[in-house]
């Protein structure tokens, strides 16, 4: 619970919004606790009075819950906000109004005195210092209150002053300047202190909490919120599944290089080994950094959303374009080194399993169907008279399988690869129907990236019908998502055209999937490699 509360604090406006939407109080508990004190100092400013201004803003904190799927742009939920406070102060001075006008002033006049006549305790005491105060500060203009209002209440910090009022620095620093000399010299201080005192605090946030307690969401949000309860749910399990994907990776090429080095027979064929596995990675750690720091830009600079939008789909694009020749390239590579290293160190290749025709080096099952073998696994680094590997189940640098494939580049329906082809594809680079990696290019694309009919993503998603991630979200019908472009963008329409409420019942299966048909190949081979190609210590 700690943990969650703590992201929760660390999220964007934007974030909060779609939780609070959810159902999730938590959530919108942050906004309170994030915009309370603005709200409160604006009520106070209109109204000059302490407990008056927080009844007020508290309601228009109930209306902001209840009233949530109005709000057309995340972004904008402070300016929403002080739209909704301004209107309840309009409302409030017309009820004030007409409430004197219909009363008795004799009535009133008789209660007055009845209660001078009483005792003052300390909470008439306090009652009397802050109308006090208001007499002094009901005399300036709301220009220079609301800036001196802040300012006393924001731990007397000029920026803060300015980024609530959306103002530079200098103007709130002018505002400010002017709002101390329009005080009366004798009761500046006695001001400056009761404003710091009149600070709204925690119990205020508890106030909103437990008056929001019984009241629902709004009911037209009762689609989209169950959308977007089902999207926490799958986001906080879509943290698990890019983690273990993560690690997945990082397993996969650890077996990866053991099994290289295993095939190696020289010094200059592992260093391209290690060189290879370290460009892959080093590629890979280019595309997350930069798609998250794209993230945080495109969320920061309003202005320049569309630029930092742009720029991460020529990030996908270039990662797809890159890891395809990459794997092309270390095939070509290795098989030419190999052709070299055995002209030039013919020693290292005097062992039986190094010969080209080596059985150690394939393995290709006597059983047949419709005469395609049902395994064809190759084991030893590529050779330049090689073949891909083709069968039923097949496994090597180039795998073609009617049924399941394994390797660098894996064509079947279903198919786990650096590069991926087929129906079911997990892949750095994927291309199936169902295609879950890195980049997922497909009907249905689930992974970092999504390029697809619909398109789920932790990073950016590019979809035609829909998209949903937790950075860049790009459709023609739908998008969900901080960053998001689409004819239906974060409401009940686009939660209702994404329905992650499939993925959310199947995240399980989507994990079990990546780990097995990743990490056991993956192992199995370098496994197998390392036993039928190892040679002993005198050979080496």
């Amino acid at each position: 619970m700690f943990r969650k509360r703590l992201i929760l604090e660390g999220a964007d406006d934007a974030t909060l919004v779609m939780h609070s939407l959810g159902g999730n109080r938590d959530a919108f508990c942050e906004i309170v606790t994030r915009y309370q004190n603005l709200l409160c100092s604006l009520a106070y400013s209109s109204v000059g009075d302490i407990k008056q201004s927080e009844d007020i803003a508290q309601d228009a904190f109930i209306d902001a819950w209840t009233q949530l799927d109005t709000l057309r742009d995340p972004q904008k939920l402070k300016a929403w906000l002080c739209g909704i406070l301004r209107f309840k102060v309009s409302h409030h001075r017309r009820k004030t109004h007409q409430h004197l006008s219909d009363n008795d002033p004799s009535l009133a006049d008789s209660t007055l005195d009845s209660s001078s006549a009483d005792e003052m305790d300390e909470q008439a005491i306090k009652q009397q210092q802050e109308k006090l105060m208001w007499q002094v500060l009901e005399g300036m203009e709301a220009t220079y209150r609301e800036p001196l209002i802040l300012f006393y209440r924001e731990q007397q910090s000029i920026e803060r002053v300015a980024a609530e009022l959306d103002l530079s620095p200098d103007t709130a620093k002018q505002r400010l300047s002017r709002g101390r000399k329009l005080l009366k010299a004798a009761m500046s201080t006695f001001v400056e202190e009761s404003l710091t005192r009149s600070k709204p605090g925690v119990a205020f946030t508890a106030a909103v909490l437990t008056a929001i307690s019984s009241v629902a969401p709004p009911a037209k949000a009762a689609a989209y919120g169950a959308g977007v309860a089902k999207a926490g749910s799958f986001f906080t399990y879509s943290a698990l599944l890019t983690l273990l994907a993560t690690f997945s990776g990082l397993i996969s090429t650890f077996l990866g290089l053991q099994a290289g080095l295993a095939q190696t027979r020289t010094a200059n064929e592992r260093k391209l080994v290690i060189k290879v596995v370290s460009v892959f990675i080093a590629w890979a750690l280019f595309y997350v950094i930069g798609l998250i720091g794209l993230r945080q830009f495109a969320v920061a600079s309003e202005n320049y959303t569309l630029i930092y939008t742009l720029l991460s789909q020529l990030l996908v694009a270039a990662f797809v374009l890159v890891y395809i020749r990459l794997v092309s390239q270390m095939v070509k590579a290795m098989k030419t080194l190999r052709v070299q290293e055995r002209l030039f160190n013919p020693q290292a290749f005097k062992d039986d399993a190094a010969r080209p025709d080596a059985k150690q080096r394939e393995y290709i099952s006597t059983w047949r169907l419709f005469g395609v073998p049902l395994f064809h696994f190759q084991f030893g680094m590529p050779e330049k008279a090689d073949k891909a590997a083709y069968g039923w189940i097949a496994g090597g640098s180039y795998a073609y399988g009617l049924l399941f494939a394994w390797g660098g580049f894996a064509v079947a329906p279903i198919s786990v690869g650096i590069v991926s082809i087929g129906v079911v594809t997990v892949g750095a680079v994927g291309f199936g129907l169902l295609s879950l990696g890195t980049v997922a290019i497909g009907l249905i694309g689930f992974g970092a990236s999504a390029v697809a009919y619909k398109a789920y993503a932790s990073l950016s998603s590019l979809g035609w019908e829909s998209a949903f991630s937790q950075g860049f979200s790009i459709a023609k019908n739908a998008a969900i998502g901080p960053v998001a472009y689409a004819q239906h963008v974060n409401n009940e329409t686009a939660a209702t055209i994404v329905q992650l409420s499939f993925f959310d019942a199947h995240y399980k299966w989507l994990l079990a999937t990546i780990a097995v048909l990743v990490i056991v190949p993956a192992a199995w081979h370098s496994h197998t490699v390392r036993k039928r190609m190892k040679l002993s210590k005198t050979q080496h």
